[in-house]
């Protein structure tokens, strides 16, 4: 992909894997924990070049629509930490938004979560059923490929089939 948005980034962990695999793509973060964005050196700087070109300390679900307007847009362990309609909706709007791949991975398994170093978005709102995820991402049309491991699953949504 030539263009990428990570929702939820936390420590910025998909960015420092995949973005040397890819040279020259532009990766946004939208980030709701203004602390993680300086706490995990998110932000792009003469220092640390390695993250983000941008980057939004907002609510993914509040966030503008041409931010999802993106090649790749990753959900990667967030969907567990809002409601399952607010999940639904935010992936919802980023296939109307233009997404052309979606990235998700969620725990499949009961997985008790609060607050964590400060954050209260930490908390795991809801858990997500493998299946359930299948079904989700399916209603979206396209394509979904899924691989479920023992404690967390991930999908891969594509607008082609």
């Amino acid at each position: 992909p030539d263009t990428v948005c990570d929702v939820g980034p936390g420590e910025g962990t998909y960015a420092r894997l995949f973005r040397p695999a890819h040279h020259g793509a532009w990766w946004t973060a939208i980030e709701i924990h203004k602390p993680y964005i300086r706490k995990y050196g998110l932000k792009n700087t003469a220092k640390r070049s390695d993250r983000y070109d941008e980057i939004h300390n907002l609510d993914a679900r509040e966030a503008p629509d041409h931010l999802f307007h993106r090649d790749l847009v990753i959900f990667g362990d967030v969907l567990e930490h809002m409601p399952r309609e607010d999940a639904v909706a935010l992936l919802q709007k980023a296939e109307a938004a233009g997404a052309w791949n979606i990235l998700v991975s969620v725990p499949i398994v009961e997985a008790p979560q609060g607050e964590v170093d400060g954050n209260p978005h930490e908390e795991h709102v809801h858990h997500w059923d493998a299946d359930d995820m299948d079904g989700v991402l399916a209603g979206l049309g396209g394509r979904v490929d899924a691989m479920r491991g023992g404690t967390l699953g991930c999908w891969w949504w594509s607008r082609r089939t």
